[in-house]
């Protein structure tokens, strides 16, 4: 039993997103430690190049945890491979209203509803600025919602030039099931004109910059396979570079009973691992090779690890994990997955 096992009651039995915020202070406020910093762990290094990026091992963040880049050491510090931050939206805005946050112990789940709140672009950038991080960092970016899907365009080739500079990679949010009509974007002419205009913006900041950004697609586990078939050409037609697959999910699976299970919002942690599997592998019968696919969805350990990347995902992300396994959970997995490699 580790400490976080006998801590973890007492951080419960807070609000959840009370809980949230004392635990990016703490990560953030022990980096101050050096080597006496509590959470600091062992980075696993099992490197992983992809999109012509160096990733120090297959495990990363996701975006969600700390979405205005408050907490970038704090995390680095507890051995991921990769960091994502965000969803940041051009506008600071609120999110939606409290209660958001719900937590399911006995399913190891969460549902949250937050609605990309966030304190905007420029905060996260100054963040980033700050933290000096040198490992690889994706930022998540979104749209505002009060702008209406036929502006979508404007909202994120606004993020994307303005954290370009900084970014490894950039994420375009449009999965989320909590910014009414977000996930429209996924789909039909909606998708082929947002891409068509972000790679050819990212084409004018490549010649601006002298380097090129990867963008990547976050996508919905809520998608038949028809849908994920069509996301896939138009995906390969624009030349995107990755896809992240899967947010969290506006369906109960397994769970339509649970006293929780009418709250609005976006399901994480265990119940989605099946869903998210069956869309990566869905996905990669129809991109093979030609787009990666990043994992994520109920990977709680290096089995699930090992089950998303054969299905099809080269690296993989975890948040809910964290808030139920600790601190210690990357470098565990990373551990497992090293020990047990193929020589």
């Amino acid at each position: 039993m580790n400490t976080y096992t006998l801590l973890r009651p007492l951080l419960f039995q807070l609000n959840p997103e009370t809980a949230h915020h004392l635990s990016i202070a703490a990560l953030q406020m022990a980096t101050g430690l050096g080597k006496w910093n509590p959470f600091l762990q062992t980075r696993v290094e099992q490197p992983v190049e992809l999109m012509g990026l160096q990733f120090a091992n297959p495990i990363g963040m996701a975006a969600g945890f700390d979405k205005n880049g408050e907490c970038i050491q704090g995390l680095a510090a507890l051995g991921f491979g990769f960091l994502e931050v965000g969803t940041v939206t051009p506008r600071p805005q609120m999110g939606n209203p409290l209660p958001r946050l719900f937590r399911l112990p006995e399913r190891q789940a969460l549902i949250n509803r937050m609605g990309f709140n966030n304190k905007g672009v420029d905060y996260l950038l100054e963040q980033i600025e700050q933290s000096g991080y040198q490992g690889v960092l994706g930022i998540n970016i979104g749209k505002n919602r009060d702008t209406p899907n036929e502006r979508a365009l404007d909202d994120y080739a606004e993020c994307l030039k303005k954290v370009y500079a900084k970014a490894s990679y950039v994420t375009v949010n449009i999965s989320s099931p909590n910014t009414p009509g977000l996930r429209e974007l996924q789909a039909g002419d909606s998708l082929d004109r947002l891409l068509a205009g972000l790679m050819q913006i990212r084409l004018q900041l490549m010649q601006t910059h002298g380097k090129k950004v990867p963008v990547v697609v976050k996508i919905a586990p809520d998608l038949d396979t028809e849908s994920i078939r069509q996301m896939a050409d138009t995906l390969v037609r624009h030349q995107v570079d990755g896809v992240i697959a899967t947010n969290t999910t506006a369906i109960r699976p397994g769970m339509e009973q649970h006293p929780l299970a009418g709250e609005s919002g976006g399901l994480s942690g265990r119940p989605l691992r099946e869903l998210a599997t069956a869309v990566v592998a869905e996905l990669h019968a129809s991109l093979g090779d030609v787009i990666p696919i990043i994992a994520c969805g109920g990977i709680f350990d290096a089995d699930d690890v090992r089950e998303k990347m054969a299905a099809g995902a080269r690296m993989v992300q975890i948040y809910t994990a964290l808030i139920y396994e600790g601190p210690g959970l990357v470098t565990r997995i990373t551990q497992k997955l090293t020990s047990t490699a193929p020589a």
